[in-house]
């Protein structure tokens, strides 16, 4: 059996601020070893549980957040930097995906750090006319492989989006959001015990666990911020122009929806 780890910032254990998500804020070094420290958490907690090999895609930003000298050795392959329009390379190998530090969709009001994508640029994203998140695109694109997401990690609120788009999936919740920029956290062991437990729930029960796959042809549609602007038509004749702020794109996959809506 071999699993995916795709790894984001803002729902780790103990990051509550945009000073420890933003490569330019004053306390990032602290985001890069709680994700080298989380990553080496789950990558020992499913060799421990019978998992052959495990692919770690550091999927923050510009993806270059672990500290690469400090990851453990037990993972088959860490993917570092930028992996152009392959959100997930490797994936064919994999049996199943954990979404490690996730975040709830941009306006769930009360989350953490909640945001789709790009917290300066995308207002809202729907796919087929559902509200969606990086959640959903995520799991989309490996449902479309036919791969599920197993597990997901985060605050109060993520948790609550995954057991309604992913019933089946492990939900581990890592920390209670008390507002955008706060949270009410347990001890980091007994965090670091929650995501242990999860990752042996979630191989355990792997045979439960269903890919989500959207009916296709998939309906992608972007809300941008106020006044950022819309992609051009022109160059991306594809698009259909709602307003001024809004867009959308037909597709046949959920990565080839998210790519070219860029």
């Amino acid at each position: 059996m071999n699993i995916y780890v795709m790894v984001d910032a803002e729902g780790l254990c103990g990051i509550f601020s945009k000073e420890q998500v933003s490569p330019e804020g004053s306390r990032y070094n602290e985001c890069r070893e709680h994700m080298t420290r989380e990553v080496n958490i789950v990558v020992e907690a499913l060799k421990e549980a019978g998992v052959d090999r495990v692919y770690v895609r550091d999927a923050h930003s510009a993806g270059n957040n672990v500290y690469w000298d400090k990851l453990s050795d037990k993972a088959y392959r860490y993917i570092v930097g930028n992996t152009g329009t392959d959100r997930f390379p490797g994936l064919d190998d994999c049996d199943g995906v954990i979404l490690l530090g996730y975040h709830a969709m941009a306006g769930t009001r009360g989350a953490l750090l909640e945001h789709s994508m790009s917290s300066s640029r995308v207002q809202n994203y729907w796919i087929n006319d559902m509200p969606a998140g990086e959640v959903a695109i995520d799991a989309g694109i490996a449902g479309d492989k036919n791969i599920p997401v197993i597990m997901v990690s985060g605050d109060d609120y993520l948790c609550k989006e995954v057991k309604q788009l992913l019933p089946w999936a492990v939900a581990c919740e890592v920390k209670k959001a008390a507002s955008l920029y706060g949270i009410m956290t347990p001890p980091m062991n007994e965090a670091f015990d929650i995501l242990r437990e999860g990752v042996k729930r979630a191989v355990d029960n792997i045979d439960r666990m269903n890919p989500l796959v959207f009916d296709k042809p998939i309906t992608f549609k972007v809300e941008v911020m106020e006044r950022c602007p819309i992609p051009n038509s022109y160059a991306k004749p594809y698009l259909k122009i709602i307003d001024g702020r809004t867009y959308e794109i037909t597709a046949g996959s959920m990565e080839e929806a998210l790519f070219r809506s860029y």
